[in-house]
């Protein structure tokens, strides 16, 4: 009888640790087959976002003999961020930096080591989180070729993003997403307000006042070859951007389903609105000004996306549409710079109005962050401390730079190049 009641109770504890081992493992990140489906669409829509929609989208709006270029431009950035972010964009944005975590990564990841099939990131393969990121590594620069078109050097260019994408975005992208300091700080970013748009436009603009205007600025004809390569571009952008948006709550949820159609509602907002300032201004609605109006306010509501509700969303792209008309156009009058395609106008702008914006309509019941109008009026001063350290950063790290190129390489290319054109001097070719 004692016999029976001994090894009753061992098996009743071989049972319990058994349960309790597999509740252990239930609790251990596992690899969901749909939320891993998602991501790998969203990758590729991102990357659909670069090459062929900012390539068209730029592409169309520069003069003809200028047009291989620029689509080269956003095309060998493509390739170049591809492998430094692999060799060591992803490391110093999302390794373990030890007690430099906070604002830098480190470099336990360089050349993707331990990366394998059964690594995770959450409830994703790490390679395809790494792949997600990486897309975005590559557009940030590549939106930044906007401000200096029609002059810099293919090879400065190179040169200039290339260590701008490992030197600027990469820490950047870790104070926000991989750990660091803007994070603890409590900074909303859900998609890259600080970390792509504010960051790209910064670097536009500090490119775009050293390299000076274009030869015949204010003079010349400089009026877009081919508005539909824009509207096409810009189309792929729009679509693109709901991986980008959407994407970012790396999973197939709720969170995804609500950046989505919030991105979809600002976007429209924003498009409209900018056609209604234009047409007042100026008598007539642009093709290019509803265009460029959509991709403000998908700038705008990047930030925003995982933590604001439908009404939110519409007001940030109504005013993210009439900000950026003022900064595509009055502003940069004002201040006489040349950012050739409103790279600052556009995204320095809209990333600068959707992060703050993101601190007033962040609602806790979406994103589990309250904003102003759900009684936190702090978050929007914690937004403003992003916006400030990208600009600083941005700012200094792309002067320097900047500098340093031109002392070794030259920066911009001689006016007789840029007179006949980039397409026929920099690469041998030429648009019939």
């Amino acid at each position: 009888m004692n016999g029976t009641r001994h090894f009753g109770g061992a098996m009743l504890l071989i049972l319990a640790g058994a349960l309790a081992s597999s509740s252990a493992a239930a609790q251990e990140a596992t690899l969901d087959t749909g939320d891993t489906a998602w991501m790998l669409t969203s990758t590729v829509l991102v990357l659909l976002m670069t090459i062929p929609g900012l390539a068209l989208f730029y592409g169309g709006m520069v003069r003809k003999k200028n047009v291989l270029a620029t689509v080269a431009q956003s095309f060998a950035v493509t390739c170049l961020m591809t492998v430094l972010w692999m060799v060591a964009g992803y490391s110093i944005a999302f390794g373990n930096g030890g007690e430099a975590n906070m604002v830098f990564g480190g470099f336990d990841k360089v050349l993707l080591a331990g990366m394998g099939t059964d690594s995770l990131q959450g409830t994703i393969p790490e390679s395809v989180f790494m792949m997600f990121q990486m897309t975005f590594a590559i557009i940030t620069p590549a939106l930044v070729c906007g401000a200096f078109a029609d002059r810099m050097k293919f090879s400065a260019m190179l040169w200039f993003l290339g260590l701008w994408m490992v030197l600027v975005y990469a820490p950047i992208c870790h104070w926000v997403w991989g750990g660091g300091f803007l994070a603890d700080d409590g900074v909303l970013d859900f998609a890259g307000g600080t970390v792509v748009h504010i960051n790209a436009g910064i670097a536009g603009l500090v490119a775009a006042i050293v390299l000076g205007r274009r030869t015949g600025f204010g003079t010349d004809n400089m009026a877009p070859h081919n508005l539909v390569l824009s509207v096409i571009g810009a189309s792929l952008l729009w679509v693109g951007w709901f991986g980008f948006n959407a994407g970012s709550a790396l999973a197939a949820n709720g969170a995804a389903g609500m950046a989505m159609a919030v991105t979809q509602i600002a976007t429209a907002a924003a498009a409209l609105s900018w056609m209604a300032a234009e047409w007042l201004v100026r008598g007539k609605p642009s093709v290019l000004g509803i265009v460029s109006g959509a991709v403000s306010g998908l700038v705008a509501i990047t930030p925003a996306a995982g933590f604001v509700a439908p009404t939110g969303a519409l007001v940030i792209g109504i005013v993210a549409g009439v900000a950026c008309f003022w900064g595509a156009t009055s502003l940069k009058r004002m201040a006489g710079y040349d950012d050739s395609l409103d790279a600052f106008g556009v995204h320095g702008i809209g990333g600068i109005v959707g992060a703050v914006l993101t601190g007033v309509f962040a609602l806790e019941a979406i994103g589990g962050k309250p904003g102003l109008i759900d009684g936190n009026a702090n978050q929007v001063l914690v937004q403003i401390e992003g916006i400030a350290a990208t600009i600083i950063y941005s700012a200094v790290g792309s002067l320097v730079l900047l500098k340093v190129i031109d002392a070794v390489l030259g920066l911009r290319v001689p006016r007789e190049v840029e007179i006949e054109g980039l397409d026929l001097n920099l690469h041998g070719e030429v648009v019939q």
